[in-house]
């Protein structure tokens, strides 16, 4: 390990050397493989242009297929389909209850089968079941709650694999850009789907569908050739950057650098395991640091479902046309994108996290608190303002929350467990969120408000402690002299 360290060294002033028997344990001990910093900088942009744009068209796949319902709120959907409010939420429910179920397998079968074939075969599988949703017009409860959580199942594991694939690909100081990155695919669906719907909902009538079955077959389709595209185009790994078809996107030089690179900064990347044994699940799951995170997930990440399923319904409230809320309410989450790409780079070029997560944590509860105060206002431009504001600031910190628990996760099986857990309890914040609006208060929702208020003010108290915890332990550790871990803040 003192090798490593003293290789690392050497990397960071301008040239990489790692002796190849060190990683490969080849039988030529004298074979040393050399980069310059300029082509290493190529490379990783190299690399930029093939992992990041399939990732993140995943993403976007996700996030259309699971939001898109609330664009079809607007269209009728509930009086169409034949449920209540209650019965909508419940299914919102169930698809982050499907999501929770399946996320910690699908990060074992993701071990086993690799990021291309598991990730590829889940965006097609989904994609075909939120194209079915269109076919539920008249069908009441049954078929509308099996397809909500089939979808919830299928998506399951989808973003704790491409955050994986992503420490894979990275060093450490470059993963919460690349996370922000990724999750730009998120943030660009949710701002666009809106302006995509409010052209869709205009072919109500054609074919004898109504608006919301046109978004669900369009977007659903969309997804499966998104799916197909990721199966054949993919790379394998870093070691062999292959894809299904057999193109290869590397030279072999260019191969051992991204992967030498790469294990030089983190050694624990160089395990080649298919599978997780139960010691490293076990370390993640009695890890307490995790807690005030998890807790942070919960209580921030509910609000934004809440927010997302009733967006538009909000707008419309506040006194503008059904139609225009949907393209209105893309507004916020273009901004929430600006802002993802800002503070990313931000916590990468200041080697920080947990402090950039408190401080975007700290201005959303200021705008929630702002609306739960203009609840009863008659100024609905006002309260757009603010509503764009929280949505904006919702969840600019959690791409950068997750690049800070990978950082702290002590082995490649440890942090793929932990970016499940990461995962599951944003959409345990769905189930939460899902019954944050009720029918009966509709429509000021004073006590969804105070609900959001209550839960904001915790999690900004849990981004306190995550950071507290870090300072104080490492703080212990150099106290005490010991050559331990050392948290990342």
């Amino acid at each position: 390990m003192s090798d490593l360290k003293q290789i690392d060294v050497l990397g960071e002033k301008e040239v990489g050397i790692l002796s190849e028997s060190q990683l490969s344990h080849s039988d030529d001990d004298s074979q040393i493989l050399e980069w310059t910093a300029a082509e290493e900088k190529a490379l990783v942009r190299k690399t930029d242009f093939i992992i990041m744009p399939m990732l993140m068209l995943g993403f976007f796949s996700l996030q259309v297929d699971r939001g898109n319902i609330a664009n079809a709120l607007t269209d009728n959907f509930l009086a169409d389909v034949g449920i209540t409010q209650f019965q909508f939420n419940i299914g919102q429910q169930l698809l982050s209850a499907g999501i929770v179920i399946l996320e910690i397998p699908s990060n074992l079968l993701l071990f086993q089968f690799g990021p291309t074939i598991w990730i590829g075969s889940q965006i097609v599988v989904w994609g075909f079941i939120a194209t079915f949703q269109a076919f539920i017009k008249g069908k009441g409860l049954g078929p509308y709650l099996t397809t909500r959580l089939l979808l919830g199942l299928c998506e399951a594991g989808f973003i704790p694999a491409g955050l994986y694939t992503i420490t894979k690909w990275y060093k450490r100081d470059e993963t919460a850009k690349r996370f922000a990155i990724f999750f730009i695919g998120m943030m660009a669906s949710a701002a666009s789907t809106g302006l995509i719907a409010f052209g869709i909902l205009r072919m109500r009538g054609i074919c004898g569908l109504s608006g919301w079955q046109w978004i669900f077959l369009i977007e659903g389709i969309f997804t499966v050739l998104v799916g197909f595209i990721f199966l054949s185009f993919f790379p394998n790994s870093p070691g062999n950057p292959v894809s299904l078809f057999k193109y290869r996107y590397f030279s072999e030089r260019e191969s051992q650098i991204i992967l030498r690179r790469v294990l030089l900064d983190d050694p624990t990347k160089s395990e080649t395991r298919k599978h997780i044994p139960w010691s490293e699940v076990k370390a993640v799951l009695t890890n307490w640091t995790l807690i005030p995170h998890v807790l942070l997930i919960l209580c921030c990440m509910s609000p934004i479902q809440a927010i997302g399923n009733y967006g538009p319904l909000l707008i419309v409230s506040f006194g503008f046309d059904k139609l225009k809320s949907n393209a209105m309410g893309t507004i916020g989450a273009w901004l929430m994108l600006l802002g993802n790409v800002l503070f990313g780079f931000l916590a990468d070029r200041l080697g920080i996290r947990g402090p950039i997560v408190l401080l975007v944590v700290t201005i959303f509860t200021a705008m929630v608190l702002a609306n739960r105060f203009l609840v009863e206002s008659h100024d609905g431009n006002l309260r757009f303002a603010f509503l764009t504001l929280a949505v904006a600031f919702s969840a600019a910190w959690h791409p950068i929350h997750g690049a800070w628990i990978a950082l702290n996760a002590k082995s490649a099986g440890q942090r793929s467990i932990t970016m499940a857990i990461f995962i599951m309890a944003a959409n345990l914040a769905g189930v939460i969120g899902g019954q944050m609006f009720q029918a009966e208060d509709a429509p000021l929702y004073k006590t969804g408000w105070a609900a959001i208020v209550g839960l904001v003010a915790v999690g900004l108290l849990s981004a306190i402690v995550a950071n507290l915890q870090y300072f104080f332990l490492n703080r212990h550790q150099a106290k005490d002299g010991e050559k331990r871990f050392v948290y990342s803040h």
